[in-house]
C-alpha cells in the first residue's frame, strides 16, 4: 500500500541557553514542492543542547511518521547528532541513549532515510522556532492551516501536573534509573515520589538513594501473611499520593487494592503470555526461549492483576534471536527494548490514552 507522502524534507534544531539551560526543540517539516506540512517547536525546560537536539529529532521523526511518509531527508545543525545516527560515533552519554534509541527506532518506520548535517545559517527557520519557544516557555506550532491534519504533540509545559510514580525494585535498579533518564530528558511529564524495595542489600537501594529517591524497604519475610505485606506496601503508596506503580524488575507477589486496578504496571522480558508465570524472571525467561529455539524475543509491557503475568498488554517490543546467543547476550538486547517500551507505555498512561475493556488494553 502506497504511503500517503512519499517523502518529506525535514529541518530539525534544538537549543538551550546555558547548557544546561532553558532550551527548546524545533523542526519543520516539508514536501519536494517546499510545502510546509508541519512546523513546531517544544519548550523543555532546563536542559542541554544535545538533549535538545535529540527531542527535536524524535518530535519530527514522530510527526513525519503521522503524515504517513515513505522517505524521510533530514537535516541537522549538530555535527556530532548527525554522526551518532549515522554510525560514525558511539553515544557515550547515558542522557542522550534513550533518545538516541528512540531515533533509530522511529527511522526504521520508513522505506529509507538520510541524515545530513547542514551549517547553522542554512536551518534559519527551525532556529527561529526554537528561539520563540525558549523566549515564550511555551509550545509554538506555525503549521499553516491548509496543511495536513496537525500532530498532537505534547510538552510538559501543556500540562500541570506530572504523573506521580511508584517504583517497586527488588534488584538493581536499571530499569528505574532508565525511567529517570527519559524523565529528565523531558521526554516523560512525570515524577517518581517514592522507591519500595523488597530488599534491603540490593544494589538498586543505593542507586534510587543518589538519584534523590523516597526509598522504602519493605520486606515480605518481615510480615506474617502476603495481606499484611500488600498492606504495608498500599499505605506507603497512598501516603506518597502515587497515580501510577510501575514494577522495575520486582519480583514479589503482592495483593493490588481495588484503587490501584490498572495503575499498576509491569514489565517482563519475554513476548507474553509466552514465557511468563511463577518462576519466569530474568534469565530463566530467556534461558527457555533459546531452549525452544524462537527466533524473536522482546518485552512485553502490561497492568497487573493478582496473577503472575495475566494482566492486560499495553505495550510490546520485539527484537531477534541470534543463533549464537546466549542467555546474557539475549538478555541485553531485551533490555534495550524494555528501555524503549517501558516510557511509552508510560507516556500514554501520562496522556489519558489507556483504556482496558473486556480484558485488552485500547489505546484512545
Amino acid at each position: 500500500m502506497a504511503k500517503k507522502t512519499e517523502q518529506v524534507i525535514i529541518y530539525t534544531d534544538g537549543g538551550s541557553r546555558g547548557n544546561p539551560g532553558p532550551a527548546a526543540a524545533g523542526f519543520v517539516i516539508t514536501d519536494n514542492s517546499a510545502n510546509t506540512l508541519a512546523a513546531r517547536a517544544l519548550f523543555l525546560g532546563e536542559t542541554t543542547n544535545n538533549v535538545a537536539e535529540y527531542t527535536a529529532v524524535v518530535n519530527a521523526l514522530t510527526a513525519a511518521k503521522e503524515l504517513d511518509a515513505g522517505q524521510v531527508k533530514l537535516f541537522a545543525d549538530s555535527e556530532l547528532l548527525v554522526r551518532q545516527i549515522n554510525g560514525q560515533y558511539k553515544v557515550k552519554s547515558r542522557n542522550l541513549k534513550s533518545l538516541y534509541k528512540q531515533s533509530m527506532q522511529l527511522l526504521c518506520f520508513f522505506d529509507s532515510w538520510q541524515v545530513t548535517h547542514i551549517s547553522r545559517d542554512k536551518n534559519t527557520a527551525a532556529d527561529q522556532l526554537v528561539n520563540l519557544a525558549i523566549d515564550k516557555k511555551a509550545a509554538i506550532n506555525k503549521t499553516p492551516k491548509r496543511g495536513k491534519k496537525p500532530v498532537k504533540v505534547t510538552s510538559q509545559s501543556q500540562i500541570k501536573k506530572p504523573v506521580r510514580i511508584g517504583a517497586l525494585i527488588s534488584g538493581g535498579g536499571r530499569t528505574l534509573l532508565n525511567i529517570l533518564e527519559v524523565i529528565k530528558a523531558g521526554q516523560l511529564n512525570a515524577e517518581v515520589v517514592l522507591a519500595i524495595s523488597s530488599s534491603s542489600t540490593v544494589a538498586g537501594v543505593e542507586r534510587a538513594k543518589n538519584a534523590g529517591l523516597d526509598v522504602k524497604i519493605i520486606r515480605k519475610k518481615d510480615f506474617p501473611d502476603i495481606d499484611e505485606f500488600s498492606r504495608q506496601i498500599d499505605e506507603q503508596l497512598v501516603a506518597a499520593k502515587v497515580d501510577l506503580v510501575i514494577q522495575a524488575g520486582w519480583l514479589c507477589l503482592w495483593k493490588i487494592p481495588a484503587r490501584y486496578e490498572s495503575r499498576v504496571m509491569n514489565i517482563h522480558p519475554a513476548l507474553l503470555p509466552s514465557f511468563g508465570g511463577k518462576g519466569m524472571w530474568g534469565h530463566h525467561v530467556h534461558e527457555a526461549v533459546l531452549k525452544q529455539g524462537c527466533k524473536v524475543s522482546g518485552c512485553t509491557v502490561h497492568f497487573c492483576t493478582n496473577e503472575y503475568d495475566k494482566g492486560p498488554i499495553i505495550v510490546q517490543c520485539c527484537c531477534p534471536v541470534e543463533d549464537d546467543d546466549t542467555p546474557d547476550t539475549l538478555a541485553a538486547r531485551v533490555f534495550e527494548q524494555e528501555c524503549i517500551a517501558y516510557p511509552q507505555a508510560i507516556k500514554l498512561f501520562s496522556e489519558g490514552k489507556l483504556c482496558v475493556e473486556d480484558g485488552r488494553v485500547r489505546t484512545k
